[in-house]
């Protein structure tokens, strides 16, 4: 399907000027770049919901960003948007995550709160913009205009945007106060499509609820009664049933958008940014029964005692490797320690270990919270 008037035609341009070397549309660039940053690696060995070392099945953040990416395109393509944009809004979406999902992110924030605490949006824009260092000339991707106001406006319009977000928007506006582009809410609604059908997916793999438990779930339930109409195979009617939540979602997602999309009529992505409110979402009935969802995997998932267990543990690690190098900057390791400068409890030294933290895997910050608090493993 060609691209429609509203999606993206042109970028605005990036904030270091570069000389293209080939065809490669902008966000194709973007896409490549962000594919090919040390963030994105990183992300095979962060938690998505279960840490890495509990099996090899479940999803880690890095291919939780793969189904977003996927789902997302297939969406961009069926409204004639920018798929190339779309699925490099999506495969970045979750760069700043720390290690142990959002456990972790929450013993970061605790460590911190007399800094600006943390939060993963704001620290995705600044490995984008500053952390990523693979150019001579400066810092971050250097990604177009279109793809860090997707970025930006991750969850909508920013009235108080965080620290990273609003420093960039002061030098060159995000329009952070309007709606994104149509490209940008396939993005952020693909995430929400691909986490809760594949934590639903992993929550039955993983034993913490059966079938039967979501037999009453509306639309999961007849989806599932029609998966087990199928066959009788519990690996089968959970695959089965995974990719008709997905094949539902989506197609709910098309009906309302473009009806959403008529009723607007917009003529370009400035109609698109200017419109009251998203054009792209659930209808009615749908939404109600994402909630619904989201509300079961709430109670029986992500505070299912297993999964609280690794939780706590994953906040602790997280807030005691924080709250270690706030105090004490002298135990970062090699250029951080002298970015963080010599004094503990600063804005400087909360900002280095920030980024410090935020960056490791699971398996790094196991292993540097072992070297920093058991005199047995050497430093």
């Amino acid at each position: 399907m060609e691209k429609t008037q509203y999606a993206v035609w042109e970028s605005r341009g990036r904030c270091n000027e570069q000389t293209d070397s080939d065809d490669r549309s902008p966000w194709q660039r973007d896409r490549d770049r962000v594919v090919h940053c040390s963030a994105f690696r990183k992300l095979q060995y962060k938690t998505q919901v279960f840490v890495t070392r509990e099996g090899d099945f479940y999803r880690t953040r890095l291919t939780h960003s793969l189904e977003v990416a996927q789902v997302a395109r297939s969406i961009a393509r069926a409204l004639g948007l920018d798929e190339d944009l779309t699925e490099c809004l999506a495969l970045a979406h979750d760069l700043g995550h720390p290690p142990f999902g959002h456990a972790g992110e929450t013993g970061l924030n605790e460590a911190l709160k007399d800094f600006g605490g943390f939060d993963h949006n704001d620290q995705s824009f600044r490995v984008v913009t500053q952390l990523e260092q693979r150019y001579a000339a400066f810092d971050g991707l250097n990604l177009s205009w279109e793809a860090l106001e997707g970025l930006a406006k991750h969850n909508g319009p920013l009235k108080n945007p965080p620290p990273t977000i609003a420093a960039y928007d002061a030098r060159i506006s995000l329009e952070l106060h309007g709606q994104t582009s149509a490209e940008a809410q396939v993005a952020a609604f693909a995430d929400d499509i691909a986490y809760n059908t594949h934590d639903l997916d992993d929550g039955l793999r993983a034993g913490l609820f059966e079938f039967s438990d979501i037999a009453e779930l509306p639309v999961i339930g007849d989806l599932l009664r029609a998966a087990q109409a199928l066959t009788s195979a519990e690996n089968r009617i959970r695959h089965e049933l995974s990719r008709a939540v997905i094949n539902n979602f989506i197609h709910d997602a098309l009906v309302e958008s473009k009806s959403r999309l008529a009723a607007l009529n917009p003529q370009s992505v400035d109609d698109i940014r200017n419109a009251p409110g998203q054009v792209i979402g659930f209808s009615e009935e749908m939404r109600q029964a994402n909630i619904r969802l989201k509300q079961f995997l709430f109670t029986r998932m992500y505070r299912h005692w297993r999964v609280n267990r690794q939780s706590h543990k994953a906040q602790h690690v997280t807030k005691t490797l924080a709250g270690l190098l706030l105090r004490h900057p002298e135990l970062l390791p090699g250029d951080w320690r002298e970015r963080a400068g010599r004094r503990g409890e600063t804005a400087q030294a909360a900002e280095v270990v920030r980024d410090y933290v935020a960056g490791m895997t699971d398996r790094y910050a196991l292993d540097e919270f072992s070297r920093l608090t058991d005199p047995a493993v050497p430093a």
